[in-house]
Parts: structure tokens; sequence; C-alpha cells
């Protein structure tokens, strides 16, 4: 079955690269896919235009096929990388993490992006770097750019936009003061949309609004020693979910960051510190009607601090050392009653999580064409639940977390402790001018979630509506391969890989006899098949790719839930002086490899074939027009990852379908 798979994958990535040879720039990771159009403008530019007629910041990882995006509502999508997704991508904004603070994943780490600056995203699903943590599904990582000068002391951008399908509005702009030595910047930006109508007519509950606020600064000496600072502060309101029984009419996001570092021997040190707090509120009367009132409050708090030490002794070695520490508390409660005053569940149990890891690697260049490396990390990781014991109910109907999970799993053990250490080796070796070949062997040690562990949702009534974490779930352990052969050649690029990871104690949710909604570990594998082919003049770009992932659960003989079809991206770029325009085809294959028992796959997804158009023009010096015309042809469409459906105003949409026909556009202006 796994070659016959493989086989057929190979098969479909070499057709559709045969058919359509056109490429643009490799999208191998969104930063990528970001500059791939500069002739006559700068990538500044280019990336602020592309941000300017994107819903939400993180939709613009749409163009790697090997990432789906699950939709709940208007505002946070949560990216699936490689067919794993929620706990296990990692995203770090700017080298945090900003945890999110919805038991159900309202507001993932994403939905904190920068909307006003645009940072560049890229997306890594192997290890290359152990500093930031192993990847098990993927890390997205987020990049913002400091101000350009230019010769100047003052630089900024102003941008204002809009939709016609959910009546859009976009404003938002940064200013800038300095020079490359020592600048100030603010930034800010506010977006609403309403609810927008999918291809059928339909209209889907989408509604939000959404603003931001920051201010960094950053300073370097002649010695090289810099310093830079952030604080920034987001507010969600009234955002609707489609996908959900509650709605989230406030969500509040404060982040600090502190970095700090210099020139050492042969590299240098960096020191960053940062604090992110979330507080959330989602309820099922305020944007909608409701005859039993349910509230949630919850609120989680990051510290961090990672320090590192970079060194290239000579032109063929690099080497890198460093230590990190992280401590988080989630606390959510749900209430209930006319006046919302009886506690019907402690969601997040007041759950601590202490975190210290250290790592070290080292790369070197054997030969010019032979690079050689590796890397090996340890991580302590400490969670508790204050709060398991507290009671909520009445009566005979009292319980508590610690009931909960007594009750569902037989274990008593609240604290957990897990000693985590990761590794991986790779190497690049160029055998030929054109060709390479990379190779990536990794083993990636995952500690379950603060949700995975911990989430205690009871409902005395309907055991289907409960959910309970298991708090004696153990490690996820990954054993990854990955080969690639990336090559170039008179304008043409291209990049075909393999890649399998044997999990150990996957963490699978997913339900029991009872149909509560539980967590166990189980063996699972995954594999996919990746092929990009690509070719360009300068004028004229395009590019072929294609992703396929393959879940299996080898415990139960069974598919893994929520693994995304086939999918297919076909692109076509012109550009000239500036002006330029992309045609963009998106196909997925029917996904009949579900697990209807998990409760995650909302049922077979069909395949579906979207078009969108977009281009961007300069108007004058400085001043540029940037468009998109989503789904061109009106299709009623939503990945097979999306969440279900529980919108009684559109009862016959499966998952929260995707928008019908979209027109954005917005003026650019940057001095």
């Amino acid at each position: 079955m796994v070659i016959r798979h493989l086989a057929r994958c190979i098969g479909l990535s070499l057709a559709g690269c045969a058919i359509i040879p056109l490429v643009q720039a490799e999208t191998e990771s969104a930063d990528q896919l970001l500059i791939r159009v500069t002739e006559g403008r700068s990538a500044e530019m280019a990336r602020l235009n592309e941000a300017a007629v994107s819903p939400e910041p993180v939709e613009r990882l749409s163009a790697d096929p090997s990432v789906s995006l699950s939709r709940m509502g208007g505002r946070g999508l949560d990216p699936v990388v490689r067919g794993q997704g929620r706990e296990s991508v990692d995203v770090l904004l700017d080298g945090i993490r900003v945890e999110g603070a919805c038991p159900n994943r309202m507001d993932p780490p994403t939905s904190r992006l920068s909307a006003a600056l645009a940072p560049l995203l890229e997306v890594r699903t192997s290890n290359q770097t152990l500093r930031w943590g192993p990847i098990t599904g993927g890390q997205v990582i987020a990049t913002t750019a400091e101000p350009s000068f230019n010769g100047t002391a003052i630089t900024g951008h102003l941008t204002v936009g809009g939709s016609d399908n959910g009546n859009g509005k976009l404003i938002n702009g940064s200013a800038a003061v300095g020079n490359k030595s020592a600048w100030l910047r603010l930034a800010g930006g506010y977006d609403e949309a309403d609810d927008y109508e999918d291809g059928d007519g339909n209209e889907v509950r989408t509604a939000y609004k959404n603003a931001e606020a920051r201010v960094d600064a950053a300073w370097k000496a002649d010695n090289g020693f810099y310093i830079e600072g952030l604080v920034s502060r987001q507010e969600e309101r009234d955002v609707k979910y489609a996908g959900s029984g509650m709605d989230a009419p406030k969500t509040d996001t404060d982040i600090l960051r502190l970095e700090l570092g210099a020139p050492v021997g042969n590299g240098d040190w960096n020191l960053l510190a940062w604090q992110a707090d979330v507080d959330h509120i989602m309820d099922n009367f305020s944007l909608r009607d409701a005859t039993m009132k349910m509230l949630t409050a919850s609120e989680t708090e990051t510290r961090g601090l990672r320090l590192t030490l970079d060194q290239s002794p000579d032109a063929r070695t690099d080497w890198a050392i460093g230590a990190d520490v992280e401590t988080n508390n989630w606390y959510a409660e749900r209430f209930g009653g006319a006046s919302l005053v009886s506690l019907t569940s402690v969601l997040w149990p007041d759950v601590d999580r202490d975190r210290f890891g250290v790592f070290a690697e080292r790369f070197y260049r054997v030969t010019p064409a032979f690079r050689f490396g590796g890397g090996v990390r340890y991580d302590r990781v400490e969670m508790s639940a204050a709060a398991s014991g507290k009671v909520f109910g009445s009566g005979m109907m009292a319980m508590s977390a610690a009931d909960a999970y007594r009750s569902i799993y037989g274990t008593t053990s609240i604290d957990v402790a897990d000693d985590n250490v990761s590794g991986f080796i790779s190497s690049d070796w160029r055998f030929s001018p054109i060709q390479s070949m990379v190779v990536t062997a990794s083993h990636s040690v995952r500690s379950p979630g603060v949700t995975e562990r911990y989430i205690a949702s009871w409902n005395n009534m309907d055991p289907s509506r409960r959910w309970v974490g298991n708090p004696a779930l153990d490690t996820e352990k990954h054993h990854k391969l990955e080969l690639a052969l990336p090559g170039r050649s008179n304008g043409w690029h291209w990049r075909p890989a393999v890649w399998v990871d044997q999990v150990d104690d996957f963490v699978l949710r997913t339900r029991n006899q009872d149909q509560v909604s539980v967590y166990r570990n189980i063996d699972a594998r995954l594999l996919g098949v990746e092929a990009q082919l690509g070719w360009s003049n300068g004028s004229w770009s395009a590019n072929s790719s294609l992703a396929s992932v393959r879940g299996e659960n080898r415990d139960d003989n069974k598919s893994l839930p929520q693994i995304p079809p086939v999918q297919f991206i076909q692109t076509l770029v012109w550009q000239h002086r500036g002006h330029a325009v992309e045609a963009e085809w998106v196909l997925a294959r029917r996904q009949d490899r579900i697990d209807p028992q998990s409760g995650q796959d909302a049922g077979t997804s069909p395949g579906y074939g979207v078009f969108n158009l977009s281009g961007s023009h300069p108007l004058v010096d400085y001043l540029s027009v940037s468009w998109a015309v989503d789904n061109l042809f009106d299709n009623t469409w939503a990945p097979h990852v999306s969440r279900a459906n529980t919108d009684p105003f559109n009862p016959e949409a499966v998952r929260v379908n995707e928008p019908g026909r979209t027109l954005r556009a917005a003026l650019t202006a940057r001095w």
C-alpha cells in the first residue's frame, strides 16, 4: 500500500510538472514567495502590496501546497503542515512564542501576525537547527523587517483597502525615524468585515473587527553591540465563528520583547526576553440568540528567555550553543445560568508549564560541494494543574477536573515531568553544477500540550459533549527521514522531495465508547511526496507545485484524521517595470481517507478547483494599487481540514465554506 501510494504521488507530481512546466521562484519558504516579483519595484513594496489584499496575514502561506489552513470563522486560520496541526505546529513571531488563550483555538498563534508590517513568512518542515526547539509537524517563522531609510531620516507607508464580499475595510501604516544605527517606528492598523457569502450565496458567520498598535526601536553601537525593543497590543472584537457553538466578543493580546547582542570571537551572542499575555472571552449570546447562556473566560501568560552563541572559527565550520527557559500559565472557566454565576467547568485548571532547554549544533563543509552537520537538544518540561481540585457544578452533579481525569482514564496523577532528547543530522551534497541532494534524519520529541493533557469540559447530561484531556499521555517521538533533490539551470528550478515520519506515542484525539472526546497514544506513520518545477525569464515566471501526505493509525490499522488530500498549485506571473499580474489555479483531490470515529473529520470531502487573479501597479512615485479577485468562478468549497459547520442559518454546509467570488483592492503609499 505504501509503495503504491508513493508511486501514484510521484506520477502525479511528474505529470503536473510536465503539463505546465512554468515557474516563478522556489516556493520552499514563504519569504522566497514574497520576493519572487521584484523587477522594477522593491521587495518591501511587493510584500506590502501582497499583504494589502490578503484577508489575514497567515493566508499568504496558502501558496505552499504542504500547508492547509483550517477555518472556523473570519479570523484565526489555523495552519496544518504536512498533515499535522494545532500543538504540532510551532509559531515563532520574531523568535518568540505567543500561546493562544482559547481552548477551542479561536485564537491560534498565527492570529497575532501583524497586518500592518507584513512580516516575512517561512515554513520549516525538517530540523536544520534546534535553537527554537525540535520540529515535529512544522514551524512557521515570522520575521519583521527593519525599516529601510535609503538615505532619508523618515520612512513609512500607509495602506487603505477593502473587499466587496463581506464589505471588508482595511487601513494600516507605519512611520519610522532614524537611520541604520538607531531608529524608532510606530505601526498600527484596523480591519473589519461582515459575514461573507459562499459560492452558493449563503451567508457564513465570519464577521470580525481587529485592531493593532506597536512601537519598536533599535540602537547599534560602533562596536557592534545592539539592543532592540518592542511593545505591541492587539484587540479583536465581535469575531463570529460558523464552526463553533460560541463567538468571541473580546480577545486582547499584549506583547513585550527585548533583544540584545554583540560580536564576540568569530561570531556573536544574542539574548532575547519576552512576555505575552492574552485575555479571551467567548460566549453564545452576545452575537447570536441563545436559550441557555454560556460564557468562557480564559487567559494565558507566557514568559521566555533565550541565550545563544554562534561561532564560525574558519571558512568551513559553523557551530552554535544555547539555552532557553519558558514559563506558561493557562486558566479557563465556563459559566452558565441566567445570570452566568454558575461555574459549569474549569476548562484549563490553572495549568503551569515550565520548560528549560539546551542545545548544541555544528556544521562542517567537508569539501566545497559537501556540507554535513547535526545537533542535539535536551528539554525538561514540567506541567501541573493547581486548580484541578476546584469543584464546579452543584449537589450530586458536582465535579472537578481531577474527578473528570479519574472518571475517564482512571488516573489520579496530575503533575507531569518530561525529559526530552532530540537530535538531527543533515547533509547537502552538490554532486553536479546544477543538482544537489539534501538528506535530513531527525529524532524529535514533543510533550503533549495543555489541552491534550488538561482540558476538562464537562457536561453532566450529554457524554458526547464532554471533552477531557489525559494527564497520563506519553511524549510523542518522531523519527523522520527526508530526501530532496533541488536544482537550478538556465532559468529552471526544481525540487522533488520524499519524506517519512514514524511516530511513537502519537497523541490522537478521538471518542471513546461513550462518545466522550478523549486523547490517547498510538503508533502512527506519516509519509509524503512533494514536487516543484519552475522556469523564469525575468518578465514571465511560473511555478507548478504538488504535495501529498498519507497518515496511518498503525495501532488500529486505519487512517489518521485531518489529513489533507493531494493538492496542486499552478501559478503564472507577468511583470514589467513594477507592474505585476498573477494567475493562480488551486486544485485538491477528493479525500475519503478519514477517521469518522475520532469526531475530527466532518466527513469525506469532494475535490475542488479554485482560480484566483491578482496584481499590483505603480501609479506615481511611492504610490501603488493592488487588487485580487479570489475564487473567480464563484465556486463553493472548503479545505478538508476546516471545522465542521455548526451554523443553523446555513445547515447545508458540511464544513465552514470559503468565500465566494471576492474582489479586493488597496492603495499603498510608501515614503
